[in-house]
């Protein structure tokens, strides 16, 4: 039985590493949903400048990308890796 798979990617607006971790993201979805439909990832996008316990613990890694709500990467996103994990999860 699939399940529903949690991401969230943790940033803040104007950071171009963010930028690029979120298209790495859409990107690892978008494949992943064609070639697995009966799996469903929910994205979330969360701004540390909108949160201060966000912004205590993650401003100096992000973007952070988070996994049900445990920290997958930060800095760069690996799509392969990315996807591994998506994979065994």
């Amino acid at each position: 039985m699939a399940r529903d798979i949690r991401l969230t990617l943790i940033g803040k607006p104007g950071c171009h590493l963010c930028d690029d971790a979120r298209e790495v993201v859409k990107g690892v979805i978008a494949e992943s949903e064609a070639t697995d439909a009966s799996r469903r990832m929910l994205l979330e996008e969360l701004s540390i400048l909108d949160d201060e316990a966000l912004r205590d613990r993650y401003a100096e890694e992000i973007p952070v990308l988070l996994i049900d709500d445990e920290v997958h990467d930060y800095w760069r996103i690996d799509p392969v890796r990315l996807k591994a994990a998506i994979a065994s999860t």
